[in-house]
């Protein structure tokens, strides 16, 4: 009977952990600009929170692979370069960067847009494009 607890433990630590699907939130920001761009127009505006709410950015880590959580679950790949990470759609339909954790200080001696925001997220659909600038969570 022991061994079959143990058993049970065992199999039960094992599987819960990441490498065995579990999802780990790696990243959420919120919005608070989004500009529409087509080429022959462009189209900024300013969130409200209400908007921002359910337009949330979030990345997951589920077996060392990381997926755009709040866009379908795409699958992306992950960049690292400066102060910054870069998380690409391996379809192609678009990109996150973000500042790095304990890297804003620096990264906002850059500009007043990595002053103000922590991530862009870039959509691309047909050749429009849909950006979002927002702030960490």
């Amino acid at each position: 009977m022991f061994l079959k607890l143990l058993l049970l433990l065992i199999i039960s630590v094992l599987f819960s952990s990441p490498a065995f699907g579990q999802a780990v939130t790696v990243f959420k920001g919120q919005p608070t600009v989004k500009i529409s761009e087509g080429g022959v127009s462009r189209l900024p505006e300013q969130l409200s929170h209400n908007q921002a709410v359910n337009l949330e950015c979030v990345i997951s880590e589920i077996g060392g692979k990381y997926y755009w959580a709040s866009r379908e679950n795409k699958e992306l790949l992950r960049m690292e370069g400066g102060a910054f990470i870069t998380f690409v759609a391996r379809d192609g339909s678009g990109a996150i960067r973000i500042i790095k954790p304990g890297m804003k200080t620096a990264a906002s001696l850059m500009s007043d847009t990595e002053a103000k925001f922590d991530y862009v997220e870039h959509l691309l659909i047909g050749l429009r494009g849909v950006t979002y600038y927002g702030v960490a969570q």
